[in-house]
């Protein structure tokens, strides 16, 4: 009970430093500080997930209340875009930049420990092979859900299902969003699931090698979003180009009620 105790009281502390910027819900905590609550929280507690918004999903919440309600379901949502904290900065705003690609760098580098389980929902087999190769002392729980999990209610409950029974210490849900919402949300109502889950995006495949992340200079320099696209030029187009606008439409409503409050 002490180390539930711990945690809830940790968090409690700091939800209040919680604040809401184009739309989306960002809690003001450091990476250190989100690692030592991950690390305390206990892997028999009711499961509870992480989410990291980035511009093109603060974009897709604007318009999707589904979206909308799986964030308000988080345990924690933490700032994945500098784009984002830039934005932010220039109305006195100070967003920590807590990335689900470093999230997962770290827990796997300082959290997970020997002999723990770790459930993930791959992208694909490969990832899968790389992980239980590189990390011979964990024991993983794996499913590829098939293509189009998020308009397949029977692919989506297997999954839920799956993590449910598997029990882990943590869950990396790593198929994209939103289907990776819908899962964790689904997982958050289960009468028995437990354990914290992350919406990582392409954190394992950073991770393993399958995918190469942008140069530290790009990262730094909020380019990472350039180096992407330039790897992906025909599946993230599209993401990006008509972000924008949208994006800046949210900016301005921000300043406009910024306005409105100290008018």
């Amino acid at each position: 009970m002490a180390a539930i105790d711990t945690a809830l009281s940790l968090k409690e502390r700091l939800v209040a430093r919680r604040c809401f910027f184009l739309g989306a819900p960002f809690d003001l905590m450091s990476r250190s500080t989100v690692l030592r609550l991950l690390e305390d929280n206990p892997p028999e507690r009711s499961f509870r997930y992480v989410v990291t918004p980035n511009v093109d999903y603060v974009v897709r919440m604007s318009r999707d209340a589904e979206l909308r309600r799986y964030v308000a379901g988080a345990w924690l949502s933490l700032c994945d875009s500098r784009p984002i904290r830039t934005l932010a900065r220039l109305m006195s705003i100070r967003l920590p930049l807590v990335t689900g690609s470093d999230l997962t760098a770290d827990l796997f580098r300082s959290v997970v420990s020997a002999g723990d389980a770790v459930t993930i929902v791959a992208a694909n087999e490969e990832v899968v092979v790389r992980m239980r190769s590189a990390y011979p002392q964990l024991t993983f729980h794996a499913i590829v859900p098939p293509y189009g999990v998020r308009s397949n209610p029977e692919a989506l409950q297997a999954c839920v299902e799956f993590v449910a029974q598997a029990r882990s210490r943590f869950v990396f849900l790593a198929i994209g969003s939103p289907q990776s919402d819908m899962i964790a949300h689904q997982l958050s109502c289960h009468p028995h699931a437990t354990g914290l889950g992350l919406n990582v995006g392409a954190g394992l495949e950073f991770l393993v090698g399958t995918k190469r992340r942008a140069p530290i200079w790009m990262q730094r320099s909020g380019l990472e979003w350039a180096h992407r696209l330039l790897r992906d030029p025909k599946r993230l187009w599209r993401r990006y180009v008509f972000s924008v606008i949208p994006l800046a439409k949210l900016f301005s409503h921000e300043l406009l009620g910024r306005s409105a409050r100290h008018g």
